[in-house]
């Protein structure tokens, strides 16, 4: 039971002791019991990264390898009291931002897929529209990598030449990305590209 205190007028202090709410502690509990279950999910190095102490860190790599039974639901309970006995805050805000990194390969897959696809199906129209947004792509080995693929696909033989075109998206995207954050890094206005100032007049 944790306790606070007041300043009499003497300038004592009096104790006074102040019940835990009981339906607030259910909830930090039930919102660390769902980070045990996220935290089982990690791969080893996402888990790592995370710095838990060691007993959880064992809990959490037990839980990962156990089927969906009571006794891993025992074992979550248990991850989340310990949770519930340090300073949670710090894994909580690790784990948003392994999830928001998460998200961002998802929707980075989904569009690299998208892009393949199109140069696939739509062949010729699809690459124009594609050098038309990254000019700097070369169309050459874009158009060889696409007819290799057709005939692939017409022998029925590995799809080499489709994972190839995805690593090439893939390469020009993140390039593009990073020439962008180039160009949008802000001087200020009285220093020049040389670093000397600019002296008006």
């Amino acid at each position: 039971m944790e306790e606070e205190y007041a300043y009499e007028a003497d300038d004592e202090i009096e104790y006074y002791a102040i019940r835990p709410n009981k339906t607030q502690i259910k909830k930090d509990i039930a919102a660390l019991f769902k980070l045990g279950e996220e935290m089982s999910a990690l791969s080893r190095a996402h888990l790592n990264s995370l710095g838990l102490p060691e007993k959880i860190h064992k809990a959490v790599v037990e839980v990962a390898g156990m089927p969906l039974n009571s006794a891993r639901k025992r074992l979550l309970k248990f991850i989340a009291g310990q949770l519930h006995k340090i300073d949670a805050e710090p894994f909580l805000e690790k784990m948003a931002r392994i999830k928001t990194q998460s998200a961002h390969v998802v929707r980075e897959h989904h569009i690299l897929e998208r892009w393949r696809d199109r140069l696939l199906n739509e062949g010729q129209d699809a690459l124009t529209e594609l050098m038309d947004e990254y000019p700097q792509a070369d169309r050459q080995q874009l158009r060889h990598l696409m007819r290799n693929a057709q005939k692939e696909t017409e022998q029925g033989v590995a799809p080499k030449s489709s994972r190839l075109i995805y690593q090439y998206l893939k390469v020009l995207f993140s390039t593009s990305e990073d020439k962008d954050e180039a160009e949008h890094v802000e001087f200020d206005d009285d220093v020049l590209d040389d670093g000397e100032v600019e002296i008006d007049g």
